[in-house]
């Protein structure tokens, strides 16, 4: 690797455009196996055939929030969510179908692709904006953070501390939403994820119903300036559309369920833009700006600065490093200067979390049961960065050598966090697919995709757990 691959002017990959076409004839290359095999691989990278499925898929994911409340959404409605509560089994057949189709249909528009379909942005655009603008005005699906959002914010609204203060303080309508393993625990988000909601609550006030909604629909808009954004600066504009602003599975986690990790996605792909803009100190300053801001909301977003340092450092641009780290740590700083040091308290606590599905919930059951729970986690601590590290070198060997460094290396670390984190969630991919949508195409784009749904299926129950 050179200092010209970090030069924003020999930035870009050498792929020539290709010319929208209306029915394509495809000449993809197909996995080996039976015929019928084959046949439904064809059939699906039909371009009309991938978007109904993708369109089926969220309608029923909107259906889900439309019936609500039931056991995948919020137990509050929003003014969308007009019809009777769906019963417990039905939602939970619905939601999980409504999944396996969004990455049918999405996969199949990416074979698509590949094959030559070139959608118009603008069309997928519109198309994502009127899915984004019903489920922002309706009931969260798959989960009950949105819920704790609101809490947090009320708390600060009303004086209180959320970093001390916990859901159980306030009592009432907004506590009765919060779901019971978050009632106690004070928010391990960042100071300005907690501005956002308290603004959020200001406006509610005693109505949480109306602090959701206000969170939804800031979300809501948030998520579309990205998908602008990512189009106007990608080469293959229909791809970046299709990545993220028409993405199925992607609009109904972040959007359907109100997260906070499309405010961190939208900050890190602007830190990632600037350090790609330039080599001038403002350039750097600015991304240190914005990376410090996602960390004001998550903290994960660190890993999206190690990602961009790194790929410096290895051509010794140590003042780019050292500018873009310091600007970062400066912005953290004064973001939680006006907290204290306490607000990082609940990180501590959160960090011994271990979901389902997980390669480290085996080790957690066995220290239970042998040597210990506080061991297990120490352990469990000091192993996964270690596997991430394995993990994101395998993951780079299969990105496209003519892929940028400061692209390829944050999305690679990202991914490997993703696949090996001991908590992660299917929101928590939204880090990684800005980036997936500027980089070439490659195969790991599929098993982002993939990894996305997995998560989605183990955790998209709005906080009550499956129902079969």
């Amino acid at each position: 690797m050179t200092n010209a691959v970090l030069d924003p002017r020999d930035d870009k990959t050498a792929r020539p455009r290709v010319p929208r076409t209306r029915a394509p004839a495809l000449s993809m290359r197909l996995p080996s196996g039976s015929a019928p095999v084959r046949r439904a691989v064809l059939t699906l990278a039909q371009p009309r055939i991938a978007v109904a499925v993708a369109v089926l898929g969220t309608g029923l994911l909107m259906l889900v929030g439309v019936a609500s409340p039931n056991e995948h959404t919020l137990d509050t409605r929003l003014p969308l969510s007009l019809l009777p509560a769906m019963p417990g089994a039905a939602a939970t057949y619905v939601t999980a179908s409504a999944i396996g189709l969004q990455l049918v249909g999405l996969l199949g528009m990416l074979a698509a692709h590949t094959a030559g379909w070139r959608p118009r942005h603008r069309r997928l655009l519109a198309a994502g904006a009127v899915a984004v603008a019903v489920f922002s005005c309706l009931s969260p699906v798959g989960s009950g953070d949105v819920a704790s959002y609101a809490a947090y914010g009320r708390l600060a609204a009303l004086g209180a501390d959320p970093y001390t203060a916990a859901p159980d303080w306030l009592g009432g309508a907004y506590a009765h939403l919060v779901s019971a393993s978050w009632m106690h625990t004070p928010t391990v988000y960042g100071p300005l994820a907690t501005w956002i909601q308290q603004g959020a609550a200001m406006v509610g006030g005693s109505r949480p119903w109306l602090t959701i909604w206000v969170l939804m629909m800031a979300n809501a808009v948030v998520f579309l300036a990205v998908g602008l954004l990512l189009v106007r600066v990608a080469e293959d504009k229909s791809r970046a559309a299709l990545l993220w602003a028409a993405n199925p599975l992607l609009i109904g986690q972040l959007v359907g369920g109100g997260h906070l990790d499309t405010y961190t996605s939208a900050l890190g792909i602007l830190a990632v833009m600037y350090v790609r803009r330039g080599m001038l100190a403002r350039h750097d300053l600015v991304a240190g700006a914005f990376l410090g801001l996602a960390c004001g909301v998550k903290v994960s977003a660190a890993l999206l600065g190690l990602g961009l340092v790194w790929p410096l450092l290895r051509v010794r641009c140590w003042g780019r490093a050292l500018r873009l780290s310091a600007a970062g740590v400066v912005t953290v700083s004064v973001l939680y200067a006006g907290y204290g040091l306490h607000a990082l308290a609940p990180l501590s606590s959160a960090s011994s979390l271990v979901s389902v599905p997980s390669i480290w919930e085996a080790l957690q059951w066995l220290g239970q049961w042998t040597f210990g729970t506080s061991a297990a986690a120490s352990d469990i601590g000091m192993a996964w960065p270690l596997l991430l590290l394995l993990v994101a070198f395998v993951i780079q060997r299969r990105v496209p050598l003519a892929a940028p460094a400061l692209l390829a290396f944050p999305f690679t670390l990202v991914f490997a966090w993703i696949l090996v984190a001991p908590w992660c969630m299917p929101w928590y991919t939204a880090l990684a697919w800005p980036l997936a949508a500027l980089l070439p195409r490659s195969p790991m784009t599929r098993w982002l995709a993939v990894a996305t749904a997995v998560l989605a299926l183990a955790h998209n129950t709005g906080g009550h757990g499956w129902t079969w």
